[in-house]
């Protein structure tokens, strides 16, 4: 194929599409580490902070690398938010603290909603490697996701929806 859309994708040019998918991803994943920054400090649990610990490493690896396809194709990047300072748990009044169940709810939404945001930045990519790209992050956070759940599961954190605990029979006409 020869064009403007043959060859190696990295050349091609960005639709709109790709350029807000990647700019917005950018954006929230910095949002994302100043949130969980500070949900660090209101942690109790050490599998939860592991977690937080884990979320914020793929969301710098996120920022770095959807920072450098937007600059590499002269498209400027959303700020980055100021550092967080760090804070004991124990200097956070009682009444303003998230507890450990709150933020696991809060980070097991976000890690939900972000697969949805990959998958659609996925689909709408003409460009290989931005679909490759955004597919790798779905995977990680496929991942993180067990995890979150099976840690809300085992701590008695989970806040089930409504369960179907009895079957109705069926009736065959």
């Amino acid at each position: 194929m020869s064009g403007i859309l043959g060859g190696n994708s990295k050349d091609e040019p960005m639709h709109y599409g790709e350029i807000y998918g990647v700019w917005q991803a950018s954006m929230v994943a910095k949002g994302s580490i100043s949130c969980y920054r500070a949900y660090l400090n209101h942690a109790g649990d050490h599998e939860l902070k592991k977690i937080l610990g884990s979320l914020i490493d793929q969301a710098e690896l996120e920022v770095s690398e959807c920072d450098k396809l937007l600059t590499d194709n002269g498209i400027g990047t959303a700020p980055a938010l100021p550092d967080r300072p760090q804070v004991k748990l124990e200097d956070i009044p009682v009444g303003a603290r998230f507890t450990d169940p709150e933020i696991a709810a809060k980070i097991a939404a976000d890690v939900a909603t972000s697969l949805v945001a990959c998958s659609q930045v996925m689909g709408q990519s003409i460009r290989e490697d931005i679909g490759a790209l955004f597919a790798k992050y779905h995977m990680t956070k496929a991942a993180l996701g067990v995890k979150i759940l099976k840690m809300t599961k085992e701590k008695g954190w989970l806040i089930p929806p409504p369960l179907q605990v009895k079957r109705h029979e069926t009736v065959n006409a």
